[in-house]
């Protein structure tokens, strides 16, 4: 990439009065003694618990992968889907089911296979003999939480019959629409290494999740601590121990107050120039869509209630650029020969967009 000059430190920028709101702070004297507090506009103390509390639950199996994790209940609070990428074993799957059972939420698993048809997730109309009547029977994409295995080992026409649950939260089956309970979340997993017999998710499909996850692998001290707690259990079930405490109807409402949170007209403009930059970059074949600008709003305004912050920081729209990013961006065939990943690309762009004050 082309060197810029001129253009500021972004972590010099942190330290300036766009990260923290003037009218929120106050003046307070505490042992004669003048200091800056915060009042906050929305009361986000007990969703920062029931975060806490979800982080604890999951950790009582899960070792490592706070970054998984966390995007993981980001994505919950911010009413999106998340796509995770990881080789086999490291833990993408008992991630998503230990999340669904720490809500008090239904939850489906559907295991992604070349055979399989829409009408195996979405339902089917079925013909009642004592009516004389077709009636709808519901698939299992009719739930709250729904993972999905290994997605991308259903063909194309089966991929598809997600576009409009994902997006729509609705689906139509001839000629009628049927509206999703909320919440609703979908979460997918995906092997980026074993290819063979796999079905490459169409641009249009990955643009429906939030989040791609990329998880890799634990280091030394969290595979010892893996085997001590394996050896330890002795075959027993592994979610056993799991407390489900937080109900659908707790879910909204934290989703509600997410949507509340309040981000500056000018951290707005510096979302708008990274998704830009994404469309001029000479490394990228394709950029992100305004989509992909909501997306990175609605992630950050999810990390900021997560710190308990009624406000979005840069931190917050960094944190939230790539994994937003990363899977909606094409490299140039050159590029991506060269060994340049999407990844690489928006973290330049990241460090090279000036945050406007």
């Amino acid at each position: 990439m082309e060197e810029q000059t001129g253009v500021p430190n972004p972590q010099d920028e942190l330290g300036k009065t766009d990260t923290t709101p003037p009218q929120d702070l106050q003046e307070a004297t505490t042992n004669g003694e003048h200091d800056l507090q915060f009042k906050s506009r929305l009361d986000l103390t007990e969703l920062r618990a029931h975060v806490n509390q979800i982080k604890s639950e999951i950790g009582k199996v899960i070792v490592g992968q706070s970054n998984m994790i966390d995007m993981l209940i980001a994505s919950l609070l911010a009413n999106g889907h998340s796509l995770i990428e990881g080789v086999p074993g490291v833990a993408k799957t008992i991630s998503a089911k230990l999340l669904a059972k720490s809500l008090s939420v239904d939850f489906s698993r559907i295991q992604f296979t070349p055979d399989l048809m829409p009408s195996d997730i979405l339902g089917t109309s079925v013909f009642n003999l004592k009516s004389s009547e077709f009636e709808f029977k519901k698939g299992p994409i009719f739930s709250n939480m729904i993972l999905i295995d290994e997605i991308n080992r259903a063909p194309a026409k089966t991929q598809a019959a997600l576009f409009e649950v994902m997006e729509e939260q609705q689906i139509t089956m001839d000629g009628v629409q049927y509206k999703m309970d909320m919440p609703f979340m979908v979460l997918a997993t995906q092997n980026p290494v074993e290819q063979e017999g796999t079905y490459r998710l169409p641009e249009a499909q990955l643009d429906r999740f939030l989040f791609k996850i990329d998880v890799g692998y634990p280091n030394l001290e969290e595979e010892i601590e893996i085997l001590n707690r394996e050896h330890i259990l002795m075959d027993k079930e592994k979610t056993a121990a799991i407390t489900s405490f937080l109900s659908g109807a707790q879910i909204s409402k934290y989703q509600s107050l997410v949507s509340q949170v309040r981000i500056e007209e000018h951290l707005l403009h510096y979302i708008a120039q990274i998704i830009v930059a994404t469309r001029s970059n000479q490394f990228l074949y394709l950029g992100a869509s305004p989509r992909a600008s909501i997306a990175i709003l609605k992630a950050s305004k999810a990390f900021a209630a997560m710190q308990g912050r009624d406000f979005v920081t840069p931190e917050d729209i960094k944190r939230a650029a790539v994994p937003v990013l990363h899977h909606r961006v094409v490299v140039t065939p050159e590029r991506e020969m060269e060994g340049l990943s999407s990844g690489d690309i928006i973290k330049q762009i990241i460090e090279t967009t000036e945050i406007p004050r």
